[in-house]
């Protein structure tokens, strides 16, 4: 059986005071800044808090405690299917900027989200982007 993930690319972490988040990342751990992105009254920014590993993303929109891993897979449909196949329920599919995203729960109730990169092209445009809110 092979497994199930590509990688672990993002921590989307919940932000209720978003400047302090990013001042703790970058001020206090001395992460890396990589990107702000002001959307639709949403901000999101990307720290590198480590060499190798995923980007922490840092967003004002996600409520206190819904922290959410998320994983890149091969193939969605293919999760999606075998997810289904062993008994198990999945979210509906939204988008997120670099493709298809769905969120399952685990027994214990911990959300993971789960994605397959379509549009990597994402990466290199948000790469040193800093929108102003």
């Amino acid at each position: 059986m092979t497994l199930p993930f590509v990688s672990l690319d993002y921590l989307y972490l919940p932000a209720p005071d978003f400047e302090a988040s990013v001042r703790f990342y970058t001020d206090g751990l001395g992460a890396e800044l990589r990107w702000r992105i002001h959307e639709e009254g949403t901000t999101v920014a990307a720290v590198r808090v480590m060499e190798a590993g995923p980007l922490v993303l840092i967003a004002s929109h996600l409520a206190t405690g819904d922290a959410l891993p998320i994983y890149r897979v091969a193939s969605l449909e293919a999760t999606r299917r075998r997810l289904k196949d062993d008994g198990w329920s999945d979210g509906s599919p939204f988008e997120i900027p670099q493709g298809p995203c769905i969120i399952v729960r685990d027994p214990g109730g911990q959300r993971l989200g789960i994605y397959e990169r379509v549009r990597p092209q994402v990466d290199a445009a948000f790469e040193g982007r800093f929108d102003e809110d």
